[in-house]
């Protein structure tokens, strides 16, 4: 297993991005998975330490860990079938240590609420690793290879995901791309009003 660390939120054309770089000295590849604008607004809200009222799903899920007095040890990215990443939580309680499926989007969003450390599989590092530079245009031009859409990177300390889609929404607009922008107004209402889902 390879230690890894979250090190960017990136958005595409085609949705978000995060970005795992490695914390082995001599392991220089870095893992990209697309997620869910609700997985990156977890995440980004964790990353740049902001505060919400309520909890949110993952910070419910660690109240729950902690209630049934459960440690989450560590998260590992454990596969790679057709295109689709697979996680699992590994979590103890009276020294008995559990396996728990998980999509590795939300597995990020928690490991991140319970400091707890990340993992990526040899196999998945070999398939789906790459060596960037320190540039973002290396991490840009990598997701333009995956993705064939020209995207628009965000460093994880700058835009949030809902400023960053407010962004493409104001651009679609100007471009008189209006199914976009009506698709963007819905993401951003959603993660607005997260309560309003059922």
């Amino acid at each position: 297993m390879i230690s890894v660390k979250v090190d960017q939120l990136v958005l595409s054309n085609v949705g978000f991005v995060v970005v795992l770089k490695s914390l082995e000295p001599n392991e220089k590849r870095s893992l990209l998975i697309f997620i869910g604008p609700a997985e990156a607004q977890a995440i980004a809200i964790r990353i740049n330490e902001m505060q919400v009222p309520r909890p949110l799903t993952h910070d419910l899920l660690k109240n729950i860990l902690d209630f049934f007095e459960c440690r989450l040890k560590r998260v590992e990215i454990c596969d790679l079938e057709e295109g689709t990443y697979y996680a699992k939580l590994m979590i103890e309680r009276d020294e008995t240590e559990m396996e728990v499926d998980c999509r590795p989007s939300d597995a990020i969003a928690l490991a991140l609420r319970c400091a707890a450390p990340i993992f990526v599989a040899e196999k998945v590092m070999d398939e789906a690793g790459r060596v960037f530079d320190e540039s973002e245009l290396a991490v840009k031009d990598a997701i333009a290879g995956q993705a064939s859409n020209k995207p628009v990177t965000v460093p994880a300390k700058s835009l949030s995901p809902i400023e960053s889609l407010k962004r493409d929404q104001d651009k679609a607009v100007q471009e008189e791309r209006y199914e976009d922008a009506a698709k963007l107004r819905d993401e951003i209402k959603n993660l607005e009003n997260p309560n309003n889902k059922n």
